[in-house]
């Protein structure tokens, strides 16, 4: 009989909430779940950086590193030595020069002549001396005086006489000191002498 019982006696039960195996694949995918999430976080930062990076790129590019056409300008002029008789004038022409450079970077020029003209024909000329324009300022130059000689028209002198100038000046813009771009620029002025008040006026440039 005690055999019996000691067969028969009940096998102690697993406990209900044990389940090893199911919570290891619970975690085992939230791990997963986690990691992938983390992944796709880190692509996006570095797709974000790369984009911000392209577009900072362009905006220098197109900001800092275009290289723009320097301008040659007359600003102003005065007159001595007036003279002006019957189909002629004669006058000293003494002209205030401008380079204006708007580059991110100084641009150098070459010597360059500037003419002037009467109705198509010329009546003196003076040389500009190579130099430098410092970037994002405008170069004043004191140019020397001009000789002008305007003879053989009837209509001289008249109230007013309209006088041309004209030059094309060359040089290179030094971009971040290694990057250098041939840049030449042309002037196209024209201005007025009154011969009553011997002054030049209404100077205008393109």
């Amino acid at each position: 009989m005690g055999a019996d019982k000691e067969q028969q006696s009940p096998q102690p039960l697993a406990p209900a909430y044990a389940y090893p195996r199911s919570i290891d694949a619970e975690a085992a995918h939230d791990g997963a779940e986690l990691r992938k999430r983390k992944r796709a976080k880190c692509i996006l930062y570095i797709a974000a950086f790369a984009i911000f990076q392209i577009a900072v790129i362009t905006v220098f590019a197109l900001t800092v590193m275009k290289v723009k056409t320097p301008k040659f300008r007359i600003r102003e002029a005065t007159l001595s030595d007036f003279t002006a008789g019957t189909a002629s004038l004669r006058a000293t022409l003494s002209a205030e020069l401008a380079v204006k450079n708007a580059n991110f970077g100084p641009y150098k020029y070459r010597s360059t002549t500037v003419e002037f003209f009467y109705r198509g024909a010329k009546i003196g000329e003076v040389l500009v001396p190579g130099s430098k324009a410092n970037w994002k300022t405008t170069k004043e130059i004191s140019a020397a005086a001009v000789e002008l000689d305007l003879s053989g028209d009837p209509r001289l002198p008249g109230e007013v006489v309209r006088i041309t100038s004209s030059a094309k000046m060359e040089g290179k813009v030094e971009m971040l000191f290694f990057m250098k771009k041939d840049r030449s620029t042309e002037m196209n002025c024209s201005m007025d002498i009154v011969t009553a008040s011997r002054t030049v006026k209404n100077i205008e440039c393109e």
